[in-house]
């Protein structure tokens, strides 16, 4: 029942939704000639559909002289009630009214994405003085003010490591799935949590300066800059108008008869043009549903059939963004690959760090035997784990653990982990009581149908791009896997951004796909954003103007060939609709058609437009997927 009452607050109120039932209701008793009161039942449309439209029209022309298709609804349906051809006033009075209520629906819904941004500020944060440790606003950190950060806390303000080593998780700001060692020295950003050790740290950047109130910024100008595309109905109205009166005019004045001008005011009403679009946008958007595409604005679909490249995020998106064991390598024979690997796994098996619950996670899944449990356990913040297994002492980290250890590590290591590094590959050392024993290789998986996904977008005459925040071994491997040619890489909230604008100022149109919070700015300035629905952040979704619910990106080419589709199919319904109208009004001019009929006539074109969209709820190209 709650999604019920959202979708009537998004498309429409309920009492519009009433207004029409019971206006379609009074017409249809009209037409058959029922009438138990003293007065047309067609009144009730006129009242309940037609009154709105004539006080829209007035507000327009009085405050900005703006004229739209009101306009001339106003006029046909005044002109209507005058003569007293009340049912063809009660008629068109009722198609704009639902008309107008089909492109509600095509509307997004109020969107929270900037206030979710703002909630991911701290409020508090803990600061060092003389005296001791205080709890103080957030917004009352000074540059140079030493604060504490304890795990699990989000860093309050920019600032730099002064004492301790951590691990922080940088993803608002990159989109990086792992996360990255710190240490005295390093910079650390607001808004990036802080996963492990505690650390002190002093304030660079605050308030509206810090990173995370910039991307709140970035989010907000982005949105200001996107052009919102213009109901065609309205676009052409002046002229509508400006034809529909010198024809009404010219014929009162030459035949001397107001019916004939009346009818050439109701034939002239826009009423297939106003429907011509939203009835088409609403059948594709029901089409991309059941592809798994939320559609959260009305105009997106139109947007993303002029698009001509397609920007990927590709952590979470072309990849699962969930690190998987790509490699164990041993370089001493009492260790070998399986009992490093399985070792490794019993160090890490109470490890918080997220590379060592993926080496846990990937052992179980690949190997029938039970992880023991180390016999003794050390988290190393910054640096790695330190454990015992069956009298072995084995430390896994990275090769600052290896430096701070004592540990040598020979030339034959780093000869054998370049070739994972250069794939973007993580390392972790391994070392057994005291010796460098080897390392575990991890990376991110390439979604199976990604390939697949390129290549057809490809076929559609777009360009795929790889935009993303990881390092350029990772970015460049991955985008060679996927046969993408354009890549950029290290990128930052505001180096997406820039990128895409750059783009769109050489006449590019750029549809964004991402799921990260530091997707949320490209994903608003981009032509169209596209976020992942599943695995992607509420924010990124905010953001975006259409939602891939289910994470299946074999479905983009559907989406892409489905605007054009719609597309096309809009073009069709507006030149059947204007040569209907231009049709209408020769006869309605030599007085074949009266206003009832002529009422009719439109209507009936109203009718044709509805089915011809319709096909679209059902439209696919054939051998879509090989």
């Amino acid at each position: 029942m709650k999604k019920l009452e959202e979708l009537l607050e998004w498309g429409g109120t309920k009492r519009d939704i009433t207004f029409l039932i019971l206006s379609v209701a009074a017409l249809l008793l009209s037409l058959f000639g029922f009438s138990p009161f003293s007065f047309d039942l067609a009144w009730v449309a006129i009242i309940l559909c037609g009154i709105p439209i004539i006080l829209e029209a007035v507000i327009g022309l009085v405050t900005a002289f703006d004229i739209k298709a009101d306009v001339l609804v106003s006029l046909a349906l005044i002109a209507s009630v005058i003569i007293g051809e009340d049912f063809a006033a009660g008629e068109v009075a009722f198609i704009m009214q639902l008309g107008a209520l089909l492109e509600d629906l095509t509307v997004a819904r109020a969107r929270a994405g900037i206030e979710r941004l703002v909630k991911l500020t701290p409020r508090t944060a803990r600061r060092i003085t003389a005296s001791g440790e205080e709890v103080i606003d957030a917004g009352q950190i000074r540059v140079g003010d030493r604060l504490r950060v304890l795990p699990g806390e989000t860093i309050p303000v920019d600032g730099r490591i002064l004492t301790g080593e951590t691990s922080v998780n940088q993803a608002v700001m990159t989109g990086e799935s792992l996360p990255v060692d710190k240490g005295p020295g390093d910079d650390v950003s607001s808004g990036t949590v802080n996963q492990f050790g505690a650390f002190e740290m002093e304030a660079v950047k605050v308030g509206e300066d810090s990173s995370i109130q910039r991307m709140i910024r970035l989010v907000q100008s982005a949105d200001a800059g996107k052009a919102k595309i213009v109901g065609i109905a309205d676009r052409w109205a002046t002229w509508v108008v400006v034809i529909a009166l010198t024809s009404a005019v010219l014929t009162w004045l030459i035949t001397g008869e107001i019916i004939r001008a009346v009818t050439i005011l109701v034939v002239f009403c826009p009423c297939a043009l106003v429907l011509a679009t939203p009835t088409a946008i609403m059948a594709a958007i029901g089409n991309a549903t059941k592809h798994g595409f939320l559609v959260r604005e009305g105009d997106a679909l139109e947007r993303l059939a002029e698009v001509s490249h397609i920007t990927f995020d590709k952590t979470g998106t072309l990849t699962y963004g969930v690190p998987q064991v790509a490699a164990v390598e041993s370089i001493i024979p009492e260790l070998p690959e399986d009992l490093l690997y399985q070792y490794t796994a019993s160090a890490e098996l109470n490890s918080e760090h997220p590379l060592g619950k993926a080496i846990v996670r990937c052992y179980k899944e690949s190997k029938d035997t039970c992880i023991p449990q180390p016999d003794d356990f050390h988290m190393l913040p910054g640096q790695g784990v330190q454990a015992s297994i069956h009298g072995t002492e084995i430390y896994a980290g990275n090769e600052k653990l290896m430096s701070e250890k004592g540990i040598p590590v020979p030339d034959i290591l780093p000869q054998l982990s370049e070739k994972y590094l250069d794939e973007g590959c993580t390392v972790i050392w391994i070392a057994a009581d005291g010796r460098a024993a080897g390392f575990i290789a991890l990376s991110d998986t390439v979604r199976p149908d990604a390939a697949g996904t390129i290549s057809r977008l490809k076929e559609t005459g777009v360009t795929p791009v790889l935009l993303t925040g990881d390092h350029r071994n990772a970015a460049e491997f991955i985008a060679g896997q996927l046969h993408i040619q354009e890549v950029v890489s290290d990128c930052l909230p505001e180096d997406k951004l820039e990128s895409i604008d750059t783009y769109q100022k050489q006449g590019n149109q750029v549809c964004m796909i991402g799921d990260g919070i530091n997707d949320a700015p490209a994903l608003k300035k981009a032509y169209v954003g596209i976020a992942m629905g599943g695995i992607g952040s509420d924010i990124a979704v905010d953001a975006a103007d259409i939602a891939l619910v289910n994470d299946e990106i074999r479905e983009l080419p559907h989406l892409m060939l489905l605007s054009r589709r719609m597309m096309t199919t809009i073009r069709l319904n507006l030149t059947f609709s204007m040569t209907l109208n231009f049709i209408a009004i020769i006869l309605a001019i030599t007085g074949i058609l009266n206003p009832v009929v002529g009422a009719l006539v439109h209507n009936a074109g109203s009718v044709l437009v509805i089915i011809n969209s319709a096909f679209l709820l059902t439209w696919k190209k054939q051998n879509r997927q090989k």
